[in-house]
């Protein structure tokens, strides 16, 4: 079994393979061990000569390890980000001078990481509210109390002071806050309307994305209503969350046979659409994302002491899918 993280500058993560365990690669017997930390980034320790075997450094990936092999990875403390403000134009549905409500594009992604260390909605926060929103819930996610997926559009709560942030956070985590969205699917999901609970994990087979997980995870609750079909081809479903798990209307509506459209990653990209005509073909190849949208979001507000709710209408690339599939 892995150990603790040693307390210290670096941090050293150690694990001995069980028996009967041996014969698989490093880099999968790693990602399996420390599901913290993902498959791409134990590959750059692992090249970076950052990972022992029985106190040998190995730099290939693709090694085998054997049974009892003792196993050192050192983890070097991150480097500190710093966050720059950039004007990036926010489409504000509401603000006071605790929070506000953002209605955000797809595309746009909600705080920085590795691979978007900038042109994010930090950034743009960060523009917008000036030094006071900085550190309001953390350095690296100044106000972000909740977050959408870089493809996914809608609306969003960002908080502009510790105490809105504490109280938000605590809305989400007690599933308080009202969330509903639409979504276009492929099919018609029967019944018209029902409810999709399962736990929600990694993938243990492809850990870049979200599963429903037999085992672990987190549980996770989302109930859907069939508001338009478009034939037998597709449908326009609103969906609730009573959670809030990463993909979790893309995995729970892909469980059900019916993905979400243009969501490649969760079977809902063009090959859908091949038995259909090609102006409908043409349409889902270019669709770069999936067509989610947050549309409504409702909470307490913590100063004003009242229930306030926002909705935000159809943005125009999903509109533009429903007037495709109407004629479909």
């Amino acid at each position: 079994m892995p150990s603790s993280p040693e307390q210290s500058q670096d941090t050293y993560l150690r694990v001995s393979v069980p028996s009967g365990k041996g014969g698989v690669r490093l880099d999968r017997f790693l990602t399996d061990a420390f599901d913290s930390y993902s498959r791409n980034r134990l590959q750059g320790l692992i090249a970076g000569g950052l990972v022992q075997v029985n106190d040998v450094v190995v730099v290939e990936a693709k090694r085998k390890v054997a049974d009892g092999d003792m196993l050192v990875v050192n983890v070097p403390p991150p480097t500190p980000m710093t966050l720059e403000a950039q004007d990036i134009p926010l489409d504000v549905v509401y603000e006071d001078d605790d929070l506000l409500i953002i209605n955000k594009p797809p595309g746009l992604v909600v705080h920085p990481a590795v691979g978007n260390p900038d042109k994010t909605l930090v950034n743009a926060l960060l523009a917008h509210c000036g030094e006071s929103l900085t550190g309001v819930g953390g350095v690296a996610r100044p106000g972000i109390v909740h977050r959408l997926d870089k493809g996914t559009s809608g609306l969003m709560v960002v908080a502009k002071n510790g105490e809105t942030h504490a109280a938000l956070s605590a809305q989400f985590a007690d599933h308080s806050i009202e969330r509903a969205y639409r979504t276009l699917v492929w099919g018609v999901p029967s019944p018209a309307q029902g409810t999709v609970e399962g736990n929600i994990g990694r993938s243990p087979n492809n850990r870049k994305k979200m599963a429903i997980v037999a085992r672990g995870g987190k549980h996770a609750v989302t109930h859907y209503k069939v508001e338009q079909a478009f034939g037998t081809a597709a449908a326009l479903v609103e969906c609730r969350l009573e959670t809030g798990r990463t993909h979790q209307i893309r995995v729970h509506m892909a469980s059900l046979g019916h993905p979400v459209l243009g969501d490649s990653v969760y079977g809902g990209g063009e090959k859908r659409a091949r038995h259909l005509s090609s102006d409908i073909k043409q349409a889902v190849k270019e669709q770069s994302h999936q067509v989610l949208h947050a549309y409504l979001i409702g909470i307490y507000h913590p100063k004003r002491q009242e229930s306030m709710r926002w909705e935000s209408k159809l943005p125009v690339y999903f509109n533009n899918m429903v007037n495709k599939l109407i004629n479909c």
